[in-house]
């Protein structure tokens, strides 16, 4: 594995944590060391409202007994405390049921050649840095003169380290960092109604940030923009998602590909691998690798390979999300996807994720629709995994003759996944910035509720 990425404490220490759980009778073992340390500030009404620091380092120690297995985790590197865990997790593990499904990764199934993701920033940032940034964020969005309130602006930073030792052969470590900026404001209206909304950024170098000034201006100017608004009659028309609630497109394919979901039969595409599940102008990539990705890791939880992949190619499913025990109760084998942290043991779960773009602007994919909806916020969680059935509460804009005219509020989106995959048709505006991330996308034959 890569030298560059070792910190040799950590892994020293885990080593030694693996070995005493052998001695004390484990037949396997994993342990896992995360720290971190983070920054918050929060800002509102031209005042301080918060600002914490924490610091914090933690190890979760895994380990077996034949089938059977325990996971117990503390704060304390303390030797004295290390025993103890030790202690702890083998008594706990020779009580617990079997489970057949369980185990340690064969030590010719790890990855061998870890990558570098660059997606740790050494910078950090002061307390005084952060308090300047929030207070030009909502000092901008309040000099809005329709802007009444506001909810404030926060931003966050932080570090953070994982190491992760096994008793079969498995030695990682790897860093990230991350900072983000956001702000909520609450423009009026003329009929005296008072709208909400929020711009927002996070990366993981400083310097990549989009500035203060850009989020407070364009959070004020959402809310205004959102103001009057208004219902239309409930009836089937072609809506569009802007990019930002486009993304949640991707979450529920990803939690109905997740492979625990598909051991159990709770999924909605529990049996469509290899089948049209979406339309063939989707094509869904993850990229585990991708370099300063927000998601990116050099390998799984579990120390399997991970790689760029089509989830979804051309609008066929190709996979499902597996870590070890999803894959053996399946027959199948682990697709690297294991994330794991120091108190649970690991589950699948998607990296970097996005779709691809169309060729269309987003002006030439509503250029045809007469009367239609343009989303830009989404409302509550009525997402049936198992069925597929979508119903959720929306604001956003009327489409009349191909233009966005008046904001729409209290309105419902309510449909059944499979068939709103059918009918995704992304435009070309795809930016990749949040680990998660969609161009413009339009569905057609939607039901919206409102008068």
């Amino acid at each position: 594995m890569s030298k560059a990425l070792v910190d040799t404490d950590a892994l020293s220490l885990l080593d030694d944590l693996v070995r005493k759980a052998k001695t004390a009778g484990a037949d396997a073992a994993d342990a896992v060391m995360v720290d971190a340390r983070s920054l918050s500030v929060g800002y509102r009404l031209g005042e301080l409202e918060h600002l914490e620091r924490s610091e914090g380092q933690d190890i979760g120690l895994r380990v077996f007994v034949g089938k059977r297995s325990a996971i117990v985790s503390s704060a304390d590197a303390k030797p004295a405390a290390l025993d103890e865990l030790v202690e702890r997790a083998v008594a706990m593990a020779r009580l617990v049921p079997e489970d057949e499904f369980s185990g340690l990764a064969d030590p010719n199934q790890l990855a061998t050649d870890l990558p570098e993701l660059d997606c740790f920033d050494p910078t950090e940032l002061s307390a005084e840095q952060m308090i300047e940034m929030v207070r030009q964020a909502e000092d901008v969005a309040r000099q809005n003169p329709k802007v009444v309130n506001s909810e404030g602006a926060q931003a966050g930073w932080g570090q953070s380290s994982v190491a992760v030792v096994g008793s079969n052969g498995m030695t990682l470590a790897y860093r990230g960092s991350n900072v983000s900026l956001s702000c909520v404001v609450l423009a009026a209206g003329p009929d005296g109604g008072m709208e909400r909304d929020y711009e927002y950024d996070t990366t993981n170098y400083v310097a990549a940030l989009r500035a203060p000034e850009e989020i407070g201006r364009l959070a004020a100017e959402r809310a205004v923009r959102r103001t009057g608004g208004r219902r239309m009659k409930s009836q089937r028309v072609p809506v569009i998602f802007d990019p930002r609630v486009a993304r949640g497109m991707i979450g529920h394919v990803l939690g109905a590909i997740n492979g625990a979901s598909i051991a159990r039969g709770t999924s909605f595409l529990k049996d469509k691998m290899d089948q049209q599940v979406m339309s063939e102008g989707i094509t869904i990539v993850e990229d585990p690798h991708r370099p300063r990705g927000l998601r990116s890791k050099p390998c799984d939880a579990e120390g399997l390979p991970n790689r760029r992949r089509n989830l979804v190619d051309a609008g066929v499913l190709t996979t499902w999300l597996l870590d070890l025990r999803s894959a053996r109760q399946l027959g199948l084998q682990s697709t690297g996807h294991a994330s794991r942290g120091t108190s649970s043991p690991p589950s699948p779960s998607a990296t970097n994720v996005w779709i691809e773009p169309g060729t269309l602007s987003p002006a030439e994919l509503m250029a045809d629709i007469a009367d239609g909806v343009y989303v830009t916020d989404l409302f509550g969680s009525g997402v049936n995994g198992v069925t597929g059935d979508y119903s959720r509460g929306f604001a956003g804009f009327r489409i009349e003759n191909g233009q966005c005219t008046t904001p729409l509020n209290e309105m419902t989106i309510a449909g059944n996944l499979k068939d709103m995959f059918r009918t995704l048709t992304p435009a070309n505006d795809l930016e990749i910035r949040f680990g998660m991330d969609a161009p413009t996308l339009r569905l057609d034959g939607v039901t919206v509720a409102g008068q």
